[in-house]
């Protein structure tokens, strides 16, 4: 029997009451499946779900073959080791006993000799060079995703279940996965925001409020399906508003056919000669008359106006975000940043960052990249003053604003309106209310508290804060697109696209550097002289 995966009539609620999912039908097949969606819709639920770790509040889930789970952060304790994680210690202990000549008969037949290259095999899948003995707690975040990866593969599960995959890994880390799941022939299903990963699934289900649509093909047929579901939205409001027009037009005439009818027969009646009997019969039909074609026009009205509005809430869902900035004023020749034979790090003798010299000039957008370790978020504690050089200079000739994964210049007690108005003392409420309605915080949205925010919110309203009334001209990033649904991120891209002055950004997401236009790329190498080049487009030489 193939490996299936059936959700039959699922509903779920989360803790405080809100429905995730009510009456949902969803299967998967031996094939890839990207799960894509707005935070918060239920796309991590659903795999609980699937895995049995929440259990529905009604209906049933039916799961045929096995399952290997990589969730988004897991606690390691301190002596657990890679061994543990792929679950193959004792066959290790048993090998290295016979190794010395001190394993029972029983214990050597039972031997995998070919254990230790598999395990080898299935690290090396992931990209990760590491001995079986490593402790977990010795390895980085994206090291450890990895490590979990290379556990699954390991196992060979019917059906891999990956909670964001990518996050947190450099880009070595994440073309190893692409890689991994471009090549996997067994079932997944996969949760992400990475557009490059998605390319390589056979399947999309996108997770809305009003339950999950399938889409054949990879992320970009997904899109281009979805711009045609844009396409047929906005031809529809338009049909909506023409009949609005008609109708309106259609019971303004009525009224003043039935207005005329009324006036000749008031002038009719005047003259005399009428029976009263026939005089009153004519007023009530007049007025029954004038009531059903009200009602008629009110129902024709009311038809017009809900299908006009159900086609404004499926454009408002599907049309991308665009986005208008003031300009920052920055010149093409203004040297924006410049750094001089800078040495840093934070223990003596163990340089981070050796004999670095490079310069911003004008409204360039400057990609920082390298591996986990290798510098980039201490250049940016350099560039923002949170770290002295050792040696060499730092200097920084515009102002400048930092958003960091946590966005911390936000004051997360106050709403976006009051921060807004706290970085920006000088602008209007009306100023205000327009800069954050660009980011879609409009009316109440933007009387939000910071705290309460998900994270592709608070990204959008840092974005808002900083940029919306006089945009700084030097604006750095680290990580930006971390934990973000792809609704938040093409937001993000939005306004850094409308945005005139010089980027400065961390970010292993080679799609988002696309879409930001990327111009030049610096690239650290831990204490080693950078490099530094232009942009390249992907797949060139």
């Amino acid at each position: 029997m193939p490996a299936s995966i059936t959700l039959s009539q699922i509903s779920w609620s989360a803790p405080d009451g809100r429905p995730l999912f009510s009456d949902l039908d969803l299967s998967f097949g031996p094939e890839r499946t990207g799960v894509v969606g707005r935070n918060g819709v239920g796309k991590t639920t659903l795999l609980k779900l699937v895995s049995g770790e929440l259990r529905p509040h009604a209906g049933t889930i039916s799961v045929s073959g096995s399952l290997g789970i990589l969730r988004q952060s897991v606690q390691v304790a301190p002596e657990e080791t890679i061994a543990d994680l792929f679950g193959v210690t004792a066959a290790l202990a048993v090998l290295h006993r016979a190794e010395a000549g001190r394993a029972t008969a029983d214990e050597l037949a039972a031997a995998d000799w070919m254990l230790p290259a598999r395990i080898a095999a299935a690290l090396g899948r992931t990209g990760l060079d590491a001995e079986p003995q490593t402790p977990l707690a010795a390895l980085s975040g994206g090291q450890r995703t990895r490590a979990g990866l290379a556990a699954l593969v390991f196992a060979e599960p019917d059906f891999l279940l990956l909670d964001e995959p990518t996050n947190n890994l450099d880009r070595d880390g994440r073309e190893a996965v692409i890689a991994l799941m471009s090549g996997w022939r067994a079932g997944a299903v996969i949760v992400s925001h990475d557009r490059e990963l998605l390319e390589s699934v056979d399947q999309i289900v996108e997770l809305t409020s009003l339950g999950a649509t399938r889409y054949g093909g990879n992320w970009s047929h997904y899109r281009e399906r979805k711009a045609l579901e844009l396409a047929a939205a906005q031809h529809d409001l338009a049909d909506a508003e023409k009949r609005m027009a008609e109708v309106a037009r259609k019971t303004q005439a009525t009224v003043e056919r039935q207005a005329r009818r009324d006036s000749a027969g008031r002038k009719t009646a005047a003259k005399g000669g009428i029976p009263r009997i026939l005089l009153g019969g004519m007023k009530e039909r007049s007025e029954t008359t004038g009531g059903d074609n009200a009602r008629l026009a009110e129902r024709r009205r009311s038809q017009a106006l809900e299908e006009a509005k159900a086609a404004r809430e499926k454009i408002e869902i599907l049309q991308p975000l665009s986005v208008n900035l003031p300009s920052t004023g920055l010149s093409a020749s203004k040297i924006v940043l410049r750094m001089e034979a800078v040495t840093a790090g934070y223990r003596p003798g163990d340089a981070v960052i050796r004999d670095l010299s490079f310069a911003v000039t004008g409204p360039e957008r400057i990609a920082l990249t390298g591996r986990n370790g290798s510098g980039k978020t201490t250049l940016l504690a350099l560039v923002t003053g949170a770290l002295k050089p050792w040696a060499g200079t730092v200097a920084v000739m515009t102002d400048m604003a930092m958003l960091d994964q946590q966005v911390s210049l936000l004051d997360p007690g106050l709403s976006i309106r009051d921060n807004f108005r706290r970085i920006n003392p000088l602008s209007d409420e009306n100023t205000c209310r327009a800069a954050l309605a660009r980011f879609m915080f409009r009316a109440d949205a933007a009387l939000q508290t910071v705290s309460t925010l998900s994270g592709g919110q608070l990204l959008r309203a840092g974005l808002a804060c900083t940029l919306g009334s006089t945009p700084p001209p030097l604006l750095i990033l680290d990580e930006p697109t971390n934990h973000l649904d792809i609704d938040s991120i093409s937001a993000v891209e939005a306004g850094l696209s409308a945005y005139d002055g010089a980027l400065l950004v961390v970010s292993h997401d080679e799609r988002f550097l696309q879409n930001i236009r990327i111009e030049r790329r610096l690239e650290l190498t831990g204490g080693a002289a950078p490099s530094n080049f232009p942009h390249r487009e992907a797949g060139s030489p």
